[in-house]
């Protein structure tokens, strides 16, 4: 099966109870974020993303199906940006659950969340013991949660692609600004692209950010340096981050683990 004929909105309930009767009883749900990428990029990017990672790691997986993306996530910290909507923590979570409620009942016994919106991770991982406790004896939900492997990722797929991993900041930077122009180059205006805030970002960072807003570290909303962008970087990146979601899910399936 293509990527596009596991999506489950593609496909008639006949054709879901057939597959789900037939072994496909395992089930992807990527999230994502409508949220400000700097002066150059669609504020489509995380959703995007998280669509072009599920179809990979679905293939990769096998008997797996792909539950519509939850394309608004938890931005609450790029609202002084034009366009930026967010969800509320517990709105998130409220349909992450509502999700896996109904994808249970139709027999999906393993569900399987993550996110091409690193802001919505410590959400999801806050959110996990709800989750299970909401399908018990049904189905496990497992989430992947960890910006730093996310990250790293990023910066091997950069640099084994002939990029500056330097340049990578974790938001519209070289890789994000490189995985669009992979998926979607009309959502990038490269004449634009430009650095933002530089260098490793503390925890001390993070506070002001959750705290006042992105804008008070970075005005033009980028973290890392989105220049020098190219589609054979962004191809890096995503298969990078692919395998190292499926290698996640393939872990948990051994495991039998919900978390």
């Amino acid at each position: 099966m293509k990527p596009e004929e596991r999506c489950l909105e593609k496909l008639t309930t006949l054709e879901v109870s057939d597959l789900i009767a037939g072994g496909a009883r395992r089930i992807i749900v990527p999230c994502g974020a409508v949220e400000q990428h700097g002066p150059h990029m669609a504020l489509s990017m995380d959703a995007r993303h998280a669509e072009a990672l599920a179809g990979r790691v679905a293939m990769a997986l096998g008997q797996t199906l792909i539950a519509p993306t939850i394309r608004v996530g938890c931005s609450p910290h790029h609202l002084d940006f034009s366009g930026t909507v967010s969800l509320a923590p517990e709105t998130f979570a409220a349909i992450c659950r509502d999700y896996c409620v109904s994808l249970a009942r139709h027999g999906f016994n393993r569900i399987l969340f993550f996110s091409g919106h690193i802001g919505n991770f410590p959400h999801l991982e806050a959110a996990l013991p709800m989750l299970n406790e909401a399908v018990a004896g049904r189905a496990q939900v497992v989430a992947f949660h960890d910006p730093d492997a996310w990250l790293d990722g990023w910066r091997r797929a950069v640099a084994r692609a002939g990029g500056d991993p330097e340049r990578v900041g974790g938001h519209a930077d070289l890789a994000e600004t490189s995985i669009m122009l992979e998926i979607d180059p009309s959502a990038v205006r490269m004449p634009l692209a430009a650095a933002g805030r530089l260098g490793p970002i503390a925890k001390r960072d993070l506070d002001v950010i959750w705290r006042d807003g992105f804008a008070s570290v970075s005005p033009n909303g980028i973290l890392g340096d989105a220049r020098g962008a190219t589609p054979s970087i962004g191809q890096a990146c995503l298969d990078e981050i692919a395998n190292l979601l499926t290698s996640f899910f393939r872990q948990g399936d051994r495991a039998g683990v919900g978390a």
